[in-house]
């Protein structure tokens, strides 16, 4: 063999050269697509968190308060709950479908700001489940549904409170 023949054989041809570049460009390529994907996901699982905790913290306070409730208003419209705290505190709480946000209101002081409890609700309701007893209606406990969106995520959660004053 010659020294020139040792020369070549020792190093890559530009072929070689070409189809390792293409398979280096084709796995960067997959690797770009998948970590894409991997941030797009993450931040659906970012607003998908946020909606829900938003949520449930609502749900958290106005379940706790209607659960002690001295009495709860049996015929409020199905987007409100008013209630008599075990504090004595007359207080509401609203969905408003025209800024979509849940609010506590307290209708003790009309001079005090109503409370934002949730934001970027879409859809609330509080479904009353009443009982008569001596001509009187009460109410024994509340379903409440609400639907949140943040970002590109809307999810629904639900919570359940009996008014433990009004068990038998």
């Amino acid at each position: 063999m010659s020294a020139k023949t040792r020369k070549s054989a020792r190093a890559f041809t530009i072929v070689e050269l070409l189809i390792a570049l293409a398979i280096t460009g084709i796995l960067m390529a997959a690797i770009a697509v998948a970590f894409n994907a991997s941030v797009k996901n993450c931040r659906v699982n970012e607003d998908e968190f946020a909606a829900i905790n938003s949520a449930r913290q609502a749900l958290n306070r106005m379940t706790t308060q209607l659960r002690t409730a001295d009495a709860v208003e049996p015929n409020s419209p199905a987007n409100e709950c008013t209630l008599i705290t075990c504090t004595g505190e007359d207080i509401t709480f609203r969905y408003n479908t025209e800024d979509n946000k849940l609010y506590l209101v307290t209708n003790d002081t009309t001079s005090d700001p109503d409370y934002v409890l949730c934001d970027n609700v879409t859809a609330m309701t509080f479904v009353k489940d009443t009982a008569v007893e001596d001509s009187v209606t009460y109410v024994k406990d509340i379903r409440i549904s609400m639907t949140v969106k943040h970002g590109t995520v809307e999810r629904m959660v639900s919570a359940a409170a009996a008014v433990r004053r009004n068990l038998d």
